[in-house]
């Protein structure tokens, strides 16, 4: 059986291809923030790592500054205070595990009381959790699986402070 005429079909890509690919290729080159475009700094990842890991520290510092002036509250806050500290680590990459050893203690104010501390760190948590609610959904991937997980933390936090605190 002989087989059948061979269609003139030219062999490669058709002209159209290469040029949808070529015109894509360049909207990709221009949008790219390689080491010619002259943006050299941190990504947007980096960045919401670093501003993640620095409201930890700063949450660090208050749980801190609360167990100082209410030695009582030991009982209570240093789980949690524990747990604050991971969330830190988890966030802090080279650069900023580096910037939070040699950062400086800021004073954080603490209310007199240990009822008005404790709900003072609840309602740090709370708006902390909130926050990364929020900036969990412009986050990628494995940030906002970080960043979800560390606000549904901080809201279990604020409601175990908010019960201690009665």
């Amino acid at each position: 059986m002989p087989y059948p005429p061979l269609s003139r079909v030219p062999s490669g890509p058709r002209r159209r291809t290469l040029l949808a690919s070529a015109a894509g290729g360049a909207l990709l080159v221009g949008c790219s923030a390689g080491p010619e475009s002259g943006d050299s700094g941190p990504s947007a990842t980096q960045r919401a790592r670093a501003r993640a890991a620095r409201d930890s520290r700063g949450l660090l510092e208050r749980y801190d500054a609360v167990l100082a002036a209410h030695p009582g509250l030991a009982e209570l806050l240093h789980p949690l205070r524990a747990q604050v500290a991971a969330h830190a680590a988890a966030f802090a990459d080279g650069a900023t595990a580096t910037a939070s050893a040699t950062a400086t203690a800021s004073a954080v104010p603490v209310p007199a009381t240990g009822k008005d501390a404790v709900a003072g760190l609840a309602a740090a948590e709370r708006a902390l959790a909130g926050r990364r609610a929020k900036d969990l959904l412009e986050a990628p991937g494995e940030l906002a699986r970080l960043l979800a997980s560390v606000a549904a933390a901080g809201a279990a936090h604020a409601y175990l402070l908010t019960e201690g605190a009665r």
